[in-house]
């Protein structure tokens, strides 16, 4: 099937559509009848208008981990190619278990993706590999410290229709208190939770008979252990969506050199602002971090020239403008399914 035969089966998105992204941005795993209430529907049209537009491959729920909060230390890693290369070495790394958010950028000679360590057993470490592959030019990486914006919260949460009391509705009991990105000390986590973080990397709404299956556990174990990994911030919920749900054209990674001292207030800044879904501290001369999306180029440029250019201790700016997204966040890839991702 070719691209534009894809694109013309997605479904239209109504207000209806809307209500429910956003619904399921807050609390992936809500109940069809809690979102129904809290909406105005009936639980029956959640469900078929849950079903529709995840076989069209418009939204999808995942279950997926902070690593920060379990001990981990993911890379922002920026790997330059030769040209016409991006493309199969894109996808190459998009098969990997280890990579999320793989972009290529600046019109094809780059790529850009998020690294994490790989568990026991897994295969050879990403960044030792890399630099030996054929046409690859140059590989930089930076230490992720500090989320500001991002996991369960996204573009959705900021434009979303819902009200503030139905957000409050709907936000699960065992959510943290507030956005924590990592601890003193890293939360434990066994080989039983490993699995029920496979089953949900693949479905976050995978019923909980299937959770008990993977794991051994009883369905009430599932279920308190669901509860305290949320709590603790280890696992959270995700809608990977097109982007048809924001109807955002424009996506850019922007680089910022800050000073020091103004790290925190440049991260709180970039938090607020509705451009941006994702913001982070890193090592590096560019130690923040953001992802930005706007309805056109136009939009880009005025962000830049007000809201970037008002924040205070900037020494210096870089942006790469992304023209495909190969792989979204969770560790699986689908070709067929990120093929509908195409700028």
């Amino acid at each position: 099937m070719n691209l534009d035969r894809k694109r013309s089966v997605l479904p239209p998105l109504d207000p209806q559509d809307q209500l429910l992204a956003h619904a399921l941005q807050i609390d992936g795993r809500a109940p069809f009848r809690r979102i129904a209430e809290v909406i105005g529907v009936s639980d029956q049209t959640v469900a078929r208008r849950f079903a529709r537009l995840r076989s069209a491959g418009v939204l999808r729920i995942l279950g997926l981990t902070e690593p920060l909060r379990m001990g981990e230390v993911p890379w922002f890693v920026r790997i330059r190619c030769a040209p016409n290369a991006s493309a199969q070495i894109g996808e190459a790394l998009a098969r990997r278990r280890d990579t999320t958010w793989i972009n290529l950028t600046a019109g094809g000679t780059e790529i850009s993706c998020l690294v994490r360590p790989q568990r026991p057993g897994g295969d050879a470490l990403l960044l030792e590999k890399l630099p030996g592959t054929p046409r690859v030019v140059d590989v930089s990486a930076h230490s992720l410290l500090h989320v500001f914006y991002g996991q369960d919260r996204s573009l959705v949460t900021k434009s979303g229709p819902l009200t503030a009391d139905q957000v409050v509705a709907l936000t699960p009991p065992d959510a943290p208190d507030t956005p924590v990105v990592e601890l003193a000390a890293p939360f434990p986590v066994e080989a039983a939770d490993h699995r029920l973080f496979d089953v949900l990397a693949l479905d976050g709404r995978a019923p909980i008979g299937e959770l008990a299956a993977a794991t051994g556990w009883s369905q009430t174990t599932v279920r308190r252990r669901l509860a305290e990994l949320r709590a603790a911030g280890v696992l959270y919920f995700d809608v990977d969506y097109h982007p048809r749900i924001i109807q955002r054209n424009f996506r850019s990674l922007l680089w910022l050199s800050v000073e020091p001292s103004r790290i925190e207030a440049v991260g709180a800044a970039l938090a607020s602002h509705p451009e941006v879904p994702f913001a982070a501290a890193t090592t590096g001369d560019a130690n923040v971090y953001a992802s930005i999306t706007t309805p056109d180029v136009g939009s880009f440029y005025r962000y830049l020239t007000g809201p970037v250019a008002a924040l205070p201790g900037i020494l210096g700016t870089s942006t790469t403008p992304c023209h495909r997204t190969v792989k979204g966040p969770g560790p699986l890839w689908s070709g067929d399914r990120w093929e509908l991702m195409r700028a």
